[in-house]
Protein backbone atom coordinates (compact mmCIF):
# COMPACT_ATOMS: atom_id res chain seq x y z
CA UNK A 1 0.00 0.00 0.00
CA UNK A 2 1.27 3.47 -0.83
CA UNK A 3 1.19 6.18 1.85
CA UNK A 4 1.84 9.83 0.92
CA UNK A 5 3.68 12.50 2.83
CA UNK A 6 1.05 15.01 3.92
CA UNK A 7 0.72 18.09 6.07
CA UNK A 8 -2.38 19.98 7.22
CA UNK A 9 -3.31 23.36 8.66
CA UNK A 10 -6.60 25.03 9.54
CA UNK A 11 -7.41 28.49 8.21
CA UNK A 12 -10.21 30.77 9.43
CA UNK A 13 -11.58 33.51 7.18
CA UNK A 14 -11.17 36.94 8.71
CA UNK A 15 -12.65 40.20 7.42
CA UNK A 16 -9.42 40.92 5.51
CA UNK A 17 -9.92 37.72 3.46
CA UNK A 18 -13.43 38.54 2.24
CA UNK A 19 -14.12 40.02 -1.20
CA UNK A 20 -17.09 41.97 -2.57
CA UNK A 21 -19.00 38.71 -3.04
CA UNK A 22 -18.94 38.00 0.70
CA UNK A 23 -16.55 35.06 0.64
CA UNK A 24 -12.82 34.32 0.61
CA UNK A 25 -11.07 35.99 -2.31
CA UNK A 26 -9.32 33.72 -4.83
CA UNK A 27 -5.96 35.38 -4.12
CA UNK A 28 -6.31 34.43 -0.45
CA UNK A 29 -6.67 30.76 -1.38
CA UNK A 30 -3.32 31.02 -3.19
CA UNK A 31 -1.75 32.63 -0.09
CA UNK A 32 -3.11 29.80 2.06
CA UNK A 33 -1.65 27.24 -0.37
CA UNK A 34 1.75 28.87 -0.02
CA UNK A 35 1.45 28.99 3.78
CA UNK A 36 0.53 25.30 3.86
CA UNK A 37 3.40 24.24 1.59
CA UNK A 38 5.88 26.39 3.51
CA UNK A 39 4.73 24.98 6.85
CA UNK A 40 5.23 21.46 5.46
CA UNK A 41 8.78 22.33 4.34
CA UNK A 42 9.73 23.78 7.75
CA UNK A 43 8.08 20.89 9.64
CA UNK A 44 9.68 18.00 7.76
CA UNK A 45 12.85 19.19 5.98
CA UNK A 46 16.27 18.62 7.46
CA UNK A 47 17.64 21.84 9.07
CA UNK A 48 20.59 21.98 6.67
CA UNK A 49 18.18 21.84 3.72
CA UNK A 50 16.01 24.66 5.10
CA UNK A 51 19.17 26.74 5.37
CA UNK A 52 20.48 25.85 1.89
CA UNK A 53 17.33 25.91 -0.25
CA UNK A 54 14.14 27.84 -0.92
CA UNK A 55 11.10 27.06 -3.04
CA UNK A 56 9.30 28.97 -5.76
CA UNK A 57 5.94 28.22 -7.35
CA UNK A 58 6.05 27.83 -11.10
CA UNK A 59 2.46 26.73 -11.76
CA UNK A 60 -0.96 26.64 -10.09
CA UNK A 61 -3.98 24.68 -11.31
CA UNK A 62 -6.95 25.50 -9.07
CA UNK A 63 -10.53 24.25 -9.04
CA UNK A 64 -12.90 26.35 -6.97
CA UNK A 65 -15.81 24.11 -5.94
CA UNK A 66 -17.25 26.26 -3.18
CA UNK A 67 -16.23 28.90 -0.70
CA UNK A 68 -16.43 29.99 2.91
CA UNK A 69 -17.54 33.22 4.57
CA UNK A 70 -16.08 35.31 7.36
CA UNK A 71 -15.64 33.33 10.57
CA UNK A 72 -15.77 29.95 8.83
CA UNK A 73 -12.79 27.58 8.74
CA UNK A 74 -11.26 25.11 6.33
CA UNK A 75 -8.64 22.46 6.78
CA UNK A 76 -6.00 22.46 4.08
CA UNK A 77 -4.06 19.30 3.33
CA UNK A 78 -1.01 19.16 1.08
CA UNK A 79 0.10 15.85 -0.36
CA UNK A 80 3.13 14.90 -2.41
CA UNK A 81 2.31 11.82 -4.45
CA UNK A 82 5.22 11.47 -6.84
CA UNK A 83 9.01 11.76 -6.83
CA UNK A 84 10.59 15.00 -8.05
CA UNK A 85 11.47 15.70 -11.67
CA UNK A 86 14.92 17.37 -11.59
CA UNK A 87 14.28 20.62 -9.65
CA UNK A 88 10.48 20.26 -9.55
CA UNK A 89 7.71 18.40 -7.83
CA UNK A 90 3.95 18.68 -7.59
CA UNK A 91 1.87 19.28 -4.49
CA UNK A 92 -1.80 18.36 -4.40
CA UNK A 93 -3.78 20.59 -2.06
CA UNK A 94 -7.34 20.20 -0.84
CA UNK A 95 -9.32 22.56 1.40
CA UNK A 96 -12.29 21.00 3.19
CA UNK A 97 -14.96 22.95 5.10
CA UNK A 98 -16.48 22.08 8.49
CA UNK A 99 -19.08 19.84 6.82
CA UNK A 100 -16.39 17.82 5.02
CA UNK A 101 -17.07 19.35 1.61
CA UNK A 102 -14.10 20.04 -0.65
CA UNK A 103 -14.24 23.74 -1.49
CA UNK A 104 -10.89 24.18 -3.26
CA UNK A 105 -8.63 21.65 -4.92
CA UNK A 106 -5.29 22.47 -6.52
CA UNK A 107 -2.16 21.04 -8.07
CA UNK A 108 0.86 23.30 -7.67
CA UNK A 109 4.30 22.79 -9.15
CA UNK A 110 7.26 23.96 -7.09
CA UNK A 111 10.95 24.26 -7.95
CA UNK A 112 13.88 24.26 -5.55
CA UNK A 113 16.37 27.13 -5.56
CA UNK A 114 19.86 27.17 -4.11
CA UNK A 115 19.91 30.12 -1.68
CA UNK A 116 23.59 30.77 -2.36
CA UNK A 117 23.33 31.08 -6.13
CA UNK A 118 19.65 31.97 -6.56
CA UNK A 119 19.44 29.32 -9.29
CA UNK A 120 17.29 26.26 -9.72
CA UNK A 121 19.07 23.12 -8.57
CA UNK A 122 18.41 19.41 -8.90
CA UNK A 123 16.38 18.04 -6.00
CA UNK A 124 18.51 15.30 -4.46
CA UNK A 125 17.11 12.10 -2.97
CA UNK A 126 18.25 13.18 0.51
CA UNK A 127 16.38 16.50 0.32
CA UNK A 128 13.26 14.90 -1.17
CA UNK A 129 13.10 11.84 1.12
CA UNK A 130 11.07 13.35 4.01
CA UNK A 131 8.33 14.36 1.55
CA UNK A 132 8.02 11.30 -0.66
CA UNK A 133 5.31 8.67 -0.47
CA UNK A 134 6.37 5.64 1.57
CA UNK A 135 6.10 2.22 0.06
CA UNK A 136 4.81 -0.52 2.27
Amino acid sequence: MRVSATHSLTFTAGPEHIDVNGHVNNAVWVQWMEALATAHWFADARPQDVEAFAWIVIRHEIDYRGNISEGESVTGVTEIRDPPRRARFDRYITFVDALGKTVVRAKTTWAIVDRGTGRLTRLTDAVAAPFLPAEG
